[in-house]
């Protein structure tokens, strides 16, 4: 709520405010999202100068003027980088030969899963390369400063809409969601799933399909990220606590919470990236929709698990009030119940 009454505006935009907004050539073609409050400021000179502080120059106080200059170069060559894996590795995993039939007929299971990892993982530099594109064009042109740091070095991550290192690492299917488009989930987050009464987590994946387009691959992957997440949750809230106590069992509990949530994403996003019905359910099937019944399982056995842990209403009731450990008799004087 704090962050939406921030981001109010008291007028209505003109036309030409709002098309202005929409169709700028900054990120017309892949984003990010941004809020119209900030866009506002930047075509009105206020970007910069109302997130600048004053710092202390040579004994006097001088507001610093943030060059964008680094950050571009450093979201330069990272596209660079993108660019030479996708050439050099990508393009030699194609995505199409997980339901290629002669592979499918020749490869065995763990074979299939292997491919299927390692060409989801080799097709996401083109996300990062054009993200990251955008990125830049508006660092490039003034837009996205969000702070100086504590050591004085300008920040240029407001409009930041990819994590490579947070989502190779990922050891969560949230963590990895939250560091994959991140704009475009902030923005969904604030126009659904916090404003949604019920069912908060399926509209709002629902909603992402729809914004995606109308290829059927997408909404096969937004559907299936609905199973997936809520198992995934319960896992963490039911089985994570007891992997706290040791470093040594944390860690190994980190890598098979990475391994598993990076397969499970190359399982969710395929029909993302093989985007028709016919090759989609071919791959499914082939999987022999290993992730879903897992899920769907796992989510069912860990919610009854739950529910049994949890007391019933009457006996919560009758837990607090019992619970006092000294009580008055008629007399006005105090009798302990239990002892």
């Amino acid at each position: 709520m704090d962050t939406r009454m921030e981001m109010h505006i008291c007028q209505r935009p003109s036309l030409m405010e709002y098309l202005s907004y929409n169709l700028n050539f900054m990120s017309v073609l892949v984003g990010p999202c941004s809020d119209y409050k900030d866009y506002i400021d930047f075509i009105e000179g206020r970007h910069i100068s109302s997130r600048l502080h004053s710092h202390t120059f040579n004994g006097y106080k001088k507001p610093l003027e943030p060059s964008p200059v680094r950050a571009v170069c450093e979201k330069l060559l990272i596209c660079t980088g993108c660019v030479l894996f996708f050439l050099i590795v990508t393009r030699s995993l194609p995505i199409k030969y997980n339901v290629d039939p002669e592979f499918l007929t020749n490869a065995t299971f763990p074979t299939r899963l292997i491919y299927a990892f390692f060409s989801v993982q080799a097709s996401r530099p083109k996300f990062y390369f054009a993200w990251t594109l955008a990125d830049a064009v508006n660092i490039a042109a003034g837009y996205g400063f969000s702070r100086i740091d504590e050591n004085g070095r300008s920040s240029w991550d407001l409009l930041c809409n990819v994590n490579i290192l947070g989502i190779e690492t990922a050891t969560s299917y949230k963590s990895f969601i939250d560091n994959w488009n991140i704009r475009t989930g902030a923005w969904l987050k604030t126009v659904c799933y916090d404003r949604a009464p019920r069912y908060r987590l399926a509209l709002t994946f629902i909603l992402s399909a729809l914004w995606h387009g109308l290829y059927p691959g997408y909404y096969f992957t937004f559907l299936t990220a609905i199973p997936i997440t809520m198992a995934a949750r319960a896992i963490r809230k039911s089985i994570r606590p007891f992997f706290l106590g040791s470093k040594v069992v944390k860690c190994g509990y980190d890598i098979v919470t990475w391994a598993a949530t990076q397969l499970a994403i190359c399982y969710t996003v395929m029909p993302f990236l093989l985007l028709a019905v016919e090759p989609t359910i071919i791959y499914y099937r082939s999987m022999y929709f290993h992730v879903h019944i897992l899920s769907i399982l796992t989510t069912a056995i860990l919610h009854q698990k739950s529910k049994a842990r949890e007391p019933s209403a009457p006996n919560k009731r009758s837990f607090s009030s019992d619970r006092s450990p000294a009580q008055c008799n008629n007399n006005g004087t105090h009798t302990n119940k239990y002892f």
